[in-house]
């Protein structure tokens, strides 16, 4: 069976779906009975979507002891690999790979145009929902907006507002650049971040955005970035 299909047919069921959502934005290893116990369903239930996840690569597993003596529990995770849908195929990573290359061959002029794209399409993006008019809105709306805009865009974010400090820490549990960032880390990270800062600079005007943590380089699982909003 084609790939595509094999990953719309386990994705279909309506709890092995959110189960993967549900992997996802935790970011974090889950056992059979955490599945069962949040979904409310039996554990040979969980472990038989657990099972199907698996087979389409959406999850992996592993083994881990408890502590408390026995065999180790298995453990499943998400699968650092990829799995792209489209009708009919595109291969936009490929495409992705080939402009990011063509752009680094021109030096440091390709690199700036990289930036300069990515903050200008972090902004434009924002604006494109049309918002009439931001500076009526309260710094919670537009946290809202910020975090269903980049919910869309793949990046399943955290975020936590500091209204005593006036600051927001984000984090970005996962990258949507994950297959060509290993190349060229450095310059796609920093892409990001003004594909970033472009969307708070719409929002919250004269703001800062400070990249703390890198999920590649500290293996911390996330990316973190720190907003000082008290500059508006």
């Amino acid at each position: 069976m084609d790939n595509t299909l094999k990953v719309t047919n386990v994705l279909s069921d309506p709890t092995r779906y959110h189960i993967y959502q549900y992997i996802l934005k935790s970011h974090k290893d889950v056992s059979v009975l955490e599945i069962a116990n949040h979904f409310d369903i039996h554990s040979n239930v969980a472990r038989l979507h657990l099972s199907k996840l698996e087979e389409i690569k959406l999850v992996t597993t592993h083994f881990k002891r408890t502590g408390k003596g026995g065999r180790p529990s298995k453990m499943y995770r998400l699968s650092e690999e990829v799995i792209e849908l489209s009708f009919p195929s595109r291969d936009y990573k490929t495409l992705s790979s080939i402009a990011l290359e063509a752009l680094m061959e021109l030096g440091e002029v390709g690199e700036q145009a990289l930036y300069t794209i990515g903050k200008k399409h972090g902004h434009q993006y924002i604006e494109d929902l049309q918002l009439l008019n931001y500076n009526n809105l309260s710094t919670k709306e537009k946290l809202r907006i910020l975090e269903g805009a980049t919910e869309v865009l793949g990046l399943y974010p955290s975020f936590t507002y500091d209204e005593a400090n006036n600051n927001v820490r984000l984090l970005v549990n996962n990258c949507p650049f994950k297959e060509i960032v290993m190349k060229n880390q450095a310059v796609v990270c920093h892409m990001h971040y003004l594909f970033l800062k472009g969307m708070f600079d719409v929002l919250f005007e004269g703001s800062s955005l400070k990249f703390e943590e890198n999920m590649f380089t500290n293996n911390c699982g996330n990316c973190s970035y720190l907003a000082d909003l008290s500059i508006v």
